[in-house]
Parts: structure tokens; C-alpha cells; sequence
């Protein structure tokens, strides 16, 4: 008689607890055992909790496969899902053996977990293994199917509604129940401060000083003291939610004539422009995709969009200065050069349409499509290519946690038919077009932190924390990123023969970026360094480029389902998390010396996946 030793735990989060019979069936290459009830004295499965139980067998099973785990009513209770965290097994021989599950189980389902360590596709040398992973892949291409978010731009998830989704993959219950209670505590303050319903028209800016005086913090207070002030505008290009456009400008562009006379007296004492330009002093803002942009018919006239061109000067204290804005493309004597020495509210209205500009293609192509959008793209080729037991889907998964989930509510709330954009200056048409211009010009340069920055010549332009910290994230990620792929690839021929790796960045390169091969993006993998770079972009865009341009809420580096078993990769996991916790002190450091602190990408306020 051989005894196999488990251990069974069952989720932290609320509900995760069931009154349902379990049971489970250890499949292994020499036979598999009778289907075994796992029922101690009192309640079983308790939120929380790891139960030990016993599986006898004639012999011993051979190298264990599987385990069946299945869900069966217990009498007259009503359903009650079951989230299963792991089961560990240990063999007669003391061989102790992790499958992870990390799912709910439903009354009269069953599920089949893999478990030992992470396998490529070729690794699999059973027949049982291989066709359990052949028709787990095809159940999840039926599952997660793509679809195109409108015509010409990239695709996601064809889910219509978050309850459609997994229950694995939907936000947790006390998630919704948070997100609904901040809901209801902000509409009694708008309530309480006469705002619904009203059709009162703000008269002045301390209108509105007063309608968010209640959620104040050290950056809006800050803000609204400065934000008329030329270098903090300034600083809002370098430091702000959109802090990659702005580039070095080598030579004025053609449609933007601003001459020496214009700016000389906003530069240094006896220098000129073309000095400060030789010097690498001027930069340049240009919002040239939204010309010619729909907008929104307010009141039966379309409001403006300026697809303005706006120049800086780093000046000799290291303050980055406007000194020139011109609203739209062509100049003409009704697109005039505006400059700091016109009327005053003549050059503050001028930089709040630049501003304005900056706001719009922030929320619909920076956030919403480059990290959101873009997101599921890698989020839904993972969940359709990789099986639970590839390395990469244990590597990635993460970093994808809820992604679907916010992403549906977000083309409801804002690009529905009752969506905010709908509203917005360029209107849902004009949002749209936008997200379709920028997706035929996205380049994979531009989303590789190094290779953007440099690009940008912004390599050495003082006070550009979001570069500072930003660069050493990705080195942090892509030395965490390098250790785990290179213990599992080990030379680039292992690299080119997975197949399910190429079938991944297939996917991502036709349904992310429509098959555009000027874009720069790769098709398919033919070496490591090639993996490791993409992985590395993966992770950053989902947690620290999402927390740039929005800011999240559950720390980056962290992997609260256990799904390696293997303890090189458990170690790697925790060096990765002391880089992040040194250069999270760092920060710290810094910002105890600055007037306005950056702590957008303070590791312990990037979230982990796109969430948010």
C-alpha cells in the first residue's frame, strides 16, 4: 500500500470557502488512483486555510501528471463556487509536488491540474501530458476570441460584459464592492456641493478651487498655486501623465517660422536661437496628428482642437520654458506665433489649448490604447497560446490580473454610447481617429523606455525624473526578466522551436498591430536577447508605463499565487523584489529634497497589471 500526502489550500479571498464534496483522482505514468473524497472532521475548505488529507494506492503511481480535482453538492446547500489556491502532493518516495489551480471550481465541474515544473511544449514526452495540453489550448482559442475594437485599430477580447468572464479573471468581489463604495462616497460629495443636476456655470477659477477643495493632496496644492507659472508648465511635459513627447529640436520645422527676434529676449543674455539649438537647449513639442481631427458639435457648432507646436528653452537655472506656441499646423495671419511677452491672458489661453491638445492624446493613445488596449492584446494572446504550464504564462500572468475585466467597463464608461469621450472636444468619432492615427505610427522603439529616450535626446536633460526612475525600472525588470527566460531557454534554438511562444507573438503582431511590419514590431522570436527584450516591454508597459500616465494601487514585483515550483525562479522572485525596494528607498531620498516630489513611479505605488 503506497500513501500519497496532501495538502490542500483554499483561497484568502472572501466567499472562497465551500460546504460542497471534494474530491480527487492522482493520475501518474504507472496508474492513477480511485477518486478519493477529501472530508476531515468539520468543514473543509475554509477561506484561508490548508487541509491535509491522505490518497492510498495498491503501488505507487510512477511520476505523478495530473490531479482531478471535482466539485460535487453537499446534500441540500446552494451553490457555492470554490477558489482553489494549490495542492501539494507528496509521494511515497518524499517527492513533494506542486499544481497550482488559482481558479473557482463550480458545483458538478472538474479540473485537470499540471503540476512539477514549468514545461515547454517539446518537454512534454507523455501522451497523456501531451494531449491534455493540446485540448487545453483548444478550449481556451474557444474561450477568449478576438475582436476589432473599430475599424483600423487593434483588437481585443470579444467579451460584451464583465460577467461574462472567468470568475478567475473578473475583479474579486471586495474589488467591485470597493470600487462601487468610493462610487457612492464621491457622488454624496458632488450631491452635498449642489454639482448634480446643477446647470450653474463656473465664473472663475476659484469655482473650481471650491468644487475639488474636499479631495486635496501636496500635488494639488501645489498645482493650483503654480499652474499659471511658465517652468512649471514646463515641468508638466517632462514630469507630468504625458512625459514622452516632448523631443530635442535640432532644426525648426518648416510650418513653424519662429524667428530670432521673436524669442531672443526669453534666452540667455547675448545668445541666439540657433546658439541654444547648437547648444541642445531648445526642444520641441508637435501635436501634428490631430490636424484636420472631427470634433464634438456642442450647441450646433464644433468646438476647437489645436494641432499645435509649442518650443522650449532650458534656461541657465535648468528650467524648462515655453517660449513659442502656435495652434495649428499651417501659419497664417490667423494662426499667429504666441510668445511669454504677449497679453497675458493672450498667452495662458494659448497654453491651455496646447494643454488641452496634450489631455486629449494622453487619455486616448497614451493610457487608453498603449497600455490599456495594448495590454489585453498581450493579455488575450496569452491566455489563447500558453498553457498554465508553460513557463512565460507562469512569468506573465500576473501582470494581466483583471486587465480584461477593467478594460470592458472602459469601453462602456468611455467609448460606449453613453461614453465620457462621446462628449469629450473631439467626440467618439474624433477619439477614435486619433487612436487609429497613432496606432499606424506606433513603432516598437517607442515603447522600449532606452531606445524612446534616446530617440527623443532627452538622454541628458536635467530634472526628467520620469527618464531617471523609469530607466531603472527597466533595468530592474529586464535583469528579473533575463534570469528567468535564460533558465528556461537556454540557447536561441530553444527559443526558435517553441512553437507556442511563436504562435504567441504572432497573434500580438497580427491582432495588436494589424500586421503593420514598419512598425517595428517583432512576428517571431529567433534568439533570446530578442524574447527577453519583448518580455521586458511586456511587463514594463502593464505596470510602469501604466503607472506614468495613470498611477496604480498594488505594488509591481509581486506574485501572490504560488506557481513556480522550482527554487531558482522563487529566488530570482525575491532579488527582484529587494532591486525594487532599494531603488523604492532611493526615491524617497530624492524626493525629500524636491520642491514637488515624483513618486509616479515609486515602486510601492506601481501596480502589477493593468487594473485600474
Amino acid at each position: 500500500m503506497a500513501e500519497y500526502k496532501l495538502q490542500v489550500s483554499t483561497g484568502d479571498m472572501p466567499s472562497a470557502g465551500t460546504w460542497d464534496h471534494v474530491s480527487v483522482t492522482l493520475i501518474g505514468s504507472e496508474g492513477k488512483s480511485e477518486k478519493t473524497d477529501l472530508d476531515n472532521f468539520g468543514k473543509d475548505f475554509c477561506t484561508g486555510k490548508t487541509g491535509t488529507y491522505t490518497v492510498k494506492t495498491s503501488s505507487s503511481l510512477g511520476k505523478l501528471l495530473l490531479v482531478k480535482v471535482e466539485k460535487d453538492p453537499r446534500l441540500f446547500f446552494q451553490e457555492d463556487e470554490w477558489y482553489c489556491s494549490t495542492i501539494e502532493v507528496t509521494t511515497p518516495e518524499g517527492e513533494a509536488n506542486l499544481f497550482p489551480c488559482h481558479r473557482w471550481i463550480s458545483r458538478g465541474e472538474y479540473v485537470e491540474l499540471r503540476g512539477g515544473r514549468a514545461m515547454k511544449f517539446l518537454e512534454d514526452d507523455h501522451p497523456l501530458l501531451i494531449e491534455h495540453r493540446k485540448k487545453e489550448l483548444t478550449l481556451q482559442k474557444s474561450l477568449y476570441q478576438w475582436k476589432p475594437l473599430a475599424e483600423g485599430l487593434l483588437h481585443t477580447s470579444s467579451f460584451e460584459h464583465e460577467s461574462e468572464l472567468p470568475a478567475e479573471i473578473r475583479f474579486s468581489q471586495a474589488k467591485t464592492d470597493e470600487m462601487k463604495d468610493k462610487t457612492k462616497k464621491l457622488g454624496r460629495k458632488f450631491h452635498f456641493k449642489g454639482m448634480v443636476g446643477s446647470t450653474k456655470k463656473w465664473e472663475n477659477v476659484e469655482d473650481l478651487k471650491r468644487l475639488f477643495n474636499f479631495q486635496t493632496t501636496p500635488t494639488s496644492e501645489y498645482v493650483a498655486e503654480h499652474w499659471k507659472e511658465d517652468d512649471f508648465y514646463g515641468y508638466q511635459f517632462l514630469n507630468g501623465v504625458n512625459p514622452t513627447l516632448i523631443k530635442r529640436c535640432s532644426e525648426l520645422p518648416r510650418n513653424f517660422p519662429v524667428t530670432e527676434e521673436m524669442v531672443k529676449p526669453f534666452l540667455a543674455e547675448g545668445s541666439s536661437l540657433m546658439r541654444e539649438i547648437g547648444k541642445g537647449n531648445i526642444f520641441l513639442y508637435d501635436q501634428k496628428k490631430l490636424d484636420g481631427i472631427p470634433t464634438y458639435v456642442y450647441n450646433g457648432e464644433s468646438l476647437n482642437v489645436t494641432s499645435g507646436l509649442c518650443l522650449f528653452y532650458l534656461n541657465p537655472q535648468n528650467k524648462l520654458m515655453p517660449i513659442a506656441i502656435q495652434l495649428h499646423q499651417q501659419p497664417s495671419e490667423r494662426n499667429p506665433i504666441f510668445l511669454p511677452s504677449d497679453l497675458e491672458t493672450d498667452w495662458l489661453l494659448a497654453k491651455m489649448f496646447i494643454k488641452n491638445a496634450d489631455t486629449l492624446d494622453h487619455e486616448a493613445v497614451h493610457h487608453l490604447m498603449n497600455t490599456h488596449f495594448m495590454g489585453e492584446v498581450y493579455t488575450v494572446a496569452t491566455l489563447r497560446c500558453f498553457p498554465v504550464i508553460h513557463p512565460l504564462y507562469k512569468l506573465l500572468i500576473p501582470h494581466f490580473k483583471s486587465t480584461l475585466d477593467i478594460n470592458i467597463r472602459a469601453r462602456t464608461s468611455l467609448l460606449g454610447p453613453d461614453g465620457i469621450f462621446k462628449i469629450s472636444t473631439t467626440g467618439l468619432e474624433g477619439t477614435i481617429e486619433i487612436m487609429r492615427r497613432s496606432l499606424r505610427e506606433i513603432t516598437y522603439s517607442s515603447v522600449c523606455l532606452p531606445e524612446n529616450i534616446a530617440a527623443r535626446g532627452l538622454e541628458s536633460i536635467p530634472n526628467y525624473y520620469y527618464r531617471d526612475d523609469g530607466l531603472k525600472l527597466w533595468s530592474i525588470i529586464n535583469s528579473f526578466v533575463r534570469a528567468a527566460v535564460e533558465y528556461y531557454y537556454p540557447s536561441d534554438a530553444d527559443v526558435s522551436k517553441d512553437t507556442e511562444l511563436q504562435d504567441w507573438i504572432g497573434e500580438i503582431f497580427t491582432y495588436g498591430l494589424l500586421s503593420n511590419k514598419a512598425s517595428g514590431f517583432p512576428d517571431c522570436f529567433r534568439s533570446i536577447e530578442e524574447l527577453i527584450k519583448f518580455i521586458t516591454m511586456v511587463i514594463f508597459t502593464v505596470s510602469v508605463q501604466h503607472a506614468a500616465v495613470n498611477n496604480g494601487q498594488i505594488p509591481l514585483g509581486q506574485y501572490p499565487e504560488k506557481r513556480f515550483d522550482e527554487p531558482e525562479i522563487r529566488q530570482v522572485i525575491l532579488e527582484f523584489q529587494a532591486e525594487l525596494s532599494y531603488l523604492g528607498e532611493e526615491i524617497v531620498k530624492r524626493n525629500s529634497q524636491l520642491e514637488l516630489p515624483y513618486d509616479y513611479l515609486l515602486p510601492s505605488r506601481i501596480d502589477n497589471s493593468v487594473s485600474i
